[in-house]
């Protein structure tokens, strides 16, 4: 049953996109959006509140014989919504789908894919191509090597299309390439907008050339909210468009600062920049180079991203004037691929005013000449304008790809890294404490209920398939396109204003953190080399490096747009360097040469918790061995809480869980076993369950007061897995005295645990009696 709140959006989605297209060819509304639930018979609503059709038995899907609608056997949990990624239409044969449309109008073509298993078909099997009326948009295209490349559990691709027919036909065909191959698709967006490329491109190098787009096909590659923050369709100004954080992609640690329109400065669209090109949150938030001009003559403000060859690319930069009020104050060059794309480029000299929006169109050929993979966007202040301020400034950026001219848009598939590749080569082969549970899990605290809920009774199925996922609204690293950061709206000072940090910090720090010159580093990450990239974010990168002829190292190279600064820096070193536990990330040493701000860490070589409970081939973690990894985690925090910096303010509001509250739903249903893991059920002795679920239950209380200490939780799971293995006489009596002391005699089998686990006491000895498990653990702060 539709709810109240589902129709309201429905139809402020409708009336939005009435308001875009006001004046334009009057259509009804219907018939401008087509979102399609593939392999799905329901009606659905996204995690944007819109309603997607099923296609089961579909007037759209004309051809598709042998056809099966099939439902992913695994849910990711990063993924956005069940809707459209959860069901999927299965093509062993060629197939053809046709929407009726407005010939000459502009729409947009989203392609959702989700390579889980269907049907008991592996999408590692599945290559295919699409092809739109006779232009080839993906080739031999594997949705499981792509996501693992890009450590993406989805994937979706957009594409501008102006159809000269009544209809916009997209046609699936498995590889005759790769033996039992097959094609699918999640989830199809059919929309109309108006035509976003009116004018020309400027084509670098030849200036008196313009490059026209409306009447080709193209494909969105990267769309950037510069200086901002992720925003979601449902923000976007009536093109339910996903515009990402800048940071990831930006080159060096010249990263400028970032700012936002205070609350004075009035954002005017026009005739020419109407509010559909970009939304406010766009033109209201810019990077510049920063306050001192002379740091800022001295390097260039640059990104950096991956594309494919022999193709024509048209780079959208979007402008606008958030505190200059007068030509010639901040100029600067634009340069492609290190070439002058233009020259004194002055916002002002383009707008009438401060706060009036402006985009410029560049198009730039990458041939395929080695090293040529990649495209280079940078700004320089103009010297030959002699501005009042050398700095540059931009707002967004958006990259398309244009068809060749044999109607091809296909690149091919993205190649994972080697250390990738290897990575998880290495987790395949690993002992049997690498999960292939069904459930995720972590550690303790509000933040430990969370996991011990989670850890027993998420019973989601999983799919053999490559990928550790990263992203802002998901679990673990960014990817490629991050999602949110929370930045200030002040400027913040540039990189080249930081002092050292070594001088600074205490005696203590410094006799247990090691110092790393610039070149060590260096020299470790092969002059951070990008296939070494183990995590990306706000805050930088992580590379996986090597020092002292062979230590493996994880180096994590600050970015100051994650609003960490000196201050911030030094503060880090001395917090993790007086810390030492099993089960906490070491920090090794740092960097603070050259204004860098680099931390070294233990290298985590069996990848994170959640790599292995959702991407292993081995068999399932037995209910034990679950339960120690949960103590192992508790203890961590149970030292940070009181042997390290005290537990959270717990004034801040608690964090939303949906998977703990989910669990607490059941619990007060009676129901909690119901959503034990499949493989767990009969094998866990009910007494020992119940004790678990009534800590966890316990760690979710509303009031920090009724919450159990971190000792407590670390005991009580202690107390449970001794329930499982059965000491019976030995059960009741401890629940007759209560918990025993830290001093407690090893001949009880709980005390056997306290030195297994190190839970006598805080203080590490000997790591001879470690499981393989907790190797695997997050580690983290």
């Amino acid at each position: 049953m539709k709810t109240k709140t589902h129709i309201l959006f429905s139809l402020l989605s409708v009336s939005f996109l009435l308001d875009v297209f006001n004046g334009f060819n009057g259509v009804s509304a219907a018939s401008d959006i087509i979102l399609l639930n593939c392999g799905s018979a329901e009606v659905g609503f996204d995690m944007n509140n819109r309603k997607w059709s099923g296609d089961s038995s579909s007037k759209f899907l004309v051809s598709a014989p042998d056809s099966v609608e099939a439902t992913a056997e695994f849910q990711d949990p990063s993924l956005p919504s069940s809707v459209p990624y959860m069901s999927a239409t299965v093509f062993p044969q060629e197939a053809t789908y046709e929407f009726p449309v407005s010939g000459g109008d502009n729409y947009w073509v989203r392609l959702h894919f989700y390579p889980s298993s269907y049907d008991g078909r592996n999408a590692s099997d599945s290559y295919f191509s699409v092809v739109s009326d006779g232009v080839t948009l993906l080739r031999n295209f594997s949705a499981a090597i792509t996501a693992q490349a890009l450590t993406l559990s989805y994937i979706m691709r957009e594409f501008f299309v102006t159809p000269t027919g009544s209809s916009i036909h997209l046609t699936f065909t498995p590889s005759d390439q790769h033996n039992g191959s097959f094609a699918f698709i999640n989830g199809i967006e059919i929309i109309r907008i108006p035509n976003v490329f009116k004018s020309p491109a400027t084509l670098v190098g030849f200036a008196d050339q313009p490059l026209e787009i409306g009447g080709s096909t193209v494909q969105t590659m990267y769309r950037l909210n510069v200086g901002g923050q992720y925003i979601p369709p449902s923000n976007d100004s009536g093109l339910a468009r996903e515009w990402y954080d800048d940071s990831p992609y930006i080159f060096g640690a010249g990263i400028g600062v970032t700012f936002s329109a205070d609350g004075d400065v009035k954002i005017e669209y026009s005739d020419t920049v109407p509010k559909y090109i970009a939304p406010l949150d766009v033109y209201t938030t810019a990077r510049s180079m920063g306050p001192d001009s002379n740091v800022n003559l001295g390097y260039n403000l640059t990104w950096v991203f991956q594309v494919d060859v022999n193709f024509t690319y048209v780079v959208r930069f979007h402008f606008c004037e958030l505190i200059m009020t007068k030509i010639n104050q901040r100029v600067f060059d634009i340069y492609l691929n290190n070439q002058t794309a233009q020259e004194t480029a002055d916002v002002l000299a383009w707008t009438d005013s401060m706060g009036q929006p402006v985009y410029k169109d560049y198009a730039v050929y990458v041939n395929d000449q080695p090293g040529n993979d990649q495209l280079w966007v940078a700004l320089h202040p103009s010297t030959a304008a002699s501005p009042e301020y050398y700095d540059s400034i931009l707002n967004g950026l958006e990259i398309f790809k244009i068809s060749d001219t044999t109607g091809n848009l296909a690149g091919p598939n993205p190649e994972p890294s080697a250390m990738l590749v290897a990575a998880e080569s290495a987790a395949d082969t690993a002992s049997d404490s690498n999960s292939r549970a069904h459930v995720i899990g972590g550690a303790a605290g509000g933040a430990a209920a969370f996991s011990l809920v989670a850890f027993c009774i998420v019973a989601y199925q999983r799919q053999k398939r490559g990928t550790d996922n990263k992203s802002g609204n998901r679990p673990g690293w960014l990817p490629i396109y991050g999602g949110p950061n929370s930045r200030s709206s002040a400027s913040r000072s540039t990189i080249s204003s930081r002092s050292c940090a070594s001088s600074h910090l205490s005696s203590l720090a410094l006799s247990f953190c090691r110092h790393f010159s610039f070149h060590e580093i260096k020299q470790g990450t092969k002059n951070f080399n990008e296939s070494l990239v183990i995590g990306v974010g706000g805050f930088g990168k992580v590379y996986k490096g090597v020092i002292d002829g062979g230590t493996k190292v994880a180096i994590k190279r600050a970015n100051p747009s994650s609003e960490q600064g000196i201050n911030e820096f030094q503060t880090e070193i001395e917090m993790l360097s007086k810390l030492r536990h099993r089960h906490l990330v070491s920090l090794i040493g740092y960097c603070d040469e050259r204004d860098e701000m680099i931390l070294v860490y233990d290298y985590m070589a069996h990848g994170t918790l959640r790599e292995h409970l959702y991407k292993s081939n081995n068999p399932p973690i037995p209910w034990n061995q679950r339960l120690e990894i949960c103590i192992g985690a508790a203890r961590g925090l149970h030292y940070l809480h009181t042997g390290s910096k005290p537990a959270l303010n717990p004034s801040l509001p608690k964090e939303q869980v949906s998977l703990a509250e989910w669990a607490l739903h059941c619990h007060r249903k009676g129901t909690l076993e119901d959503i034990i893991d499949p493989f767990l059920k009969g094998k866990i002795v009910p007494e020992c369950f119940k004790k678990f679920a009534d800590t966890a239950v316990k760690c979710l209380s509303d009031h920090g007061i009724d919450r159990p200490s971190m000792g407590d939780v670390s005991w009580n799971l202690e107390f449970a897995l001794q329930l499982q293995e059965g000491e019976s006489s030995k059960i009741i009596e401890t629940q007759k005295n209560g918990p025993p002391s830290l001093a407690t005699s090893n001949d009880t089998k709980l005390s056997g645990h306290k030195t297994k686990l190190s839970l006598g006491g805080e203080t590490e000895t000997s790591d001879d009696s470690d499981h393989g498990v907790f190797s695997q653990l997050p580690k983290g702060r």
